[in-house]
């Protein structure tokens, strides 16, 4: 009788040993070539395309084992459209300079040492994220192809998909044993594994809500990139084009809510607030948008039942089809509010004025600020950086949309003829 006949269940993996496993994976990745790099990504894009089938019916099952928000659902679900747009993002990343080995600069001393600062692998990267399976691969290529090892704790609810994407991605010829490992979604230990790596994990990126971000943040023992959540604003001005306005504000807000980029809050100059709260309200109560507003906004939008805002909402990320409306004096104020109660995230200003356009893409304290456009192409993939890993809205290392660049250390390389100190 066969040994696959007789052997039991497989013992389970601990968090620890994969976490070695990534480890001792690292310098092998990052020795890879960029032509071997990109050959093993074509290889895990091969496999989602002739996995598809598989990878829906899994989503299918984690879609079905939970009762999930609209929002949850929205990030969660998989079809063919975004699985097609996954395997655009990897060969997007397969397209793009390798960052590996570049020299960011090189000079030469007075007694003739010549100095190079290089770019280097950061070694392996911790992703713990809720929901949203494109993450997975996202995560995979874009640490793979900076040279790194990857560390995946994903949520519960995706469990099933997750796992099929990692094992599909681990199939592709010549990926080192190790670079790719997935944590337990079943229990909280295996986050607080992650974020207790230290020595094991260089750098830890989350990605999700508030409430992962701040734990993250507060209980990690290695360094962590924030990704923050998104309360992002637009403001329109006296001086705007408001069809121009109506069509940003509605895409902003409606083309996808459950995503960090997308408006959660608008300001109206008050010199255009009577004409056009009530208009634009309508409009998003038209696109299936709940309006709430200060209340002036709600006075102005009488009759079409716009709720009172509360104090702590205007510091909320709704990610659902609600917005928040309100009044300022002008562009002081529209600054002063968005820096007061922005997540630091994605802001945006309608106006044909080029000189108050310039002030608030210069003042407005946030990793992306938009003049004429809508919030919603803060993203990698939109910058041109074929995927992302997050939007940090941190200010060490990176801010906004990150990806290959990003994923990256730097090491100094220096030459010398028997230099010595004096």
């Amino acid at each position: 009788m066969s040994s696959a006949m007789t052997a039991g269940p497989a013992t389970p993996v601990s968090s620890r040993d994969k976490l070695l496993r990534a480890r001792q994976a690292a310098p092998q990745v990052a020795r890879l070539a960029s032509a071997g790099k990109n050959a093993i990504l074509r290889g895990m894009a091969a496999q989602i395309a002739a996995n598809q089938e598989r990878i829906l019916e899994a989503n299918r099952i984690d879609l079905a084992a939970r009762d999930l928000r609209p929002s949850s659902r929205d990030r969660l679900l998989l079809n063919p459209k975004r699985i097609a747009e996954m395997l655009d993002g990897i060969q997007a990343v397969i397209d793009l300079p390798d960052p590996v080995g570049d020299v960011l600069e090189q000079w030469t001393r007075p007694n003739g040492l010549q100095i190079r600062k290089v770019r280097v692998p950061l070694g392996v990267i911790g992703v713990i994220y809720e929901s949203r399976p494109n993450v997975t691969v996202d995560a995979v290529v874009l640490a793979f192809k900076a040279g790194n090892a990857v560390v995946l704790r994903g949520g519960r609810e995706a469990v099933h998909t997750n796992e099929l994407l990692v094992d599909l991605l681990g199939r592709a010829e010549g990926l080192p044993a190790g670079s790719v490992e997935l944590l337990d979604s079943s229990s909280r230990d295996s986050v607080d594994d992650l974020m207790q790596a230290r020595g094991l994990v260089d750098v830890l990126v989350p990605r999700g809500g508030a409430e992962l971000i701040n734990r993250v943040v507060d209980k990690a023992r290695v360094p962590v990139i924030e990704t923050g959540a998104g309360n992002c604003h637009v403001y329109v001005d006296q001086d705007a084009d408001l069809d121009l306005a109506d069509s940003i504000v509605i895409n902003a807000k409606v083309q996808r809510p459950s995503v960090c980029n997308a408006a959660e809050k608008l300001l109206i100059h008050r010199a255009i607030a009577p004409a056009y709260v009530p208009r634009i309200v309508a409009k998003l109560q038209a696109a299936g948008v709940e309006v709430r507003g200060d209340e002036e906004a709600r006075r102005l939008a009488s009759g079409l039942d716009a709720r009172a805002a509360s104090p702590e909402e205007w510091f909320t990320e709704y990610s659902a089809l609600i917005m928040a409306v309100a009044v300022v004096d002008g562009l002081d104020e529209a600054i002063a509010h968005i820096n007061h109660y922005s997540t630091a995230h994605s802001e945006a200003i309608i106006t044909r004025n080029e000189g108050r356009a310039r002030e608030f893409l210069q003042r407005v304290d946030s990793a992306a600020v938009y003049w004429n456009a809508s919030t919603r192409f803060t993203d990698g993939g939109e910058f041109g950086f074929g995927a992302e890993m997050g939007i940090s809205t941190q200010r060490l290392h990176c801010r906004g949309p990150f990806a290959l660049k990003e994923l990256t250390s730097v090491k100094y390389q220096i030459v010398g003829t028997g230099q010595v100190r004096s």
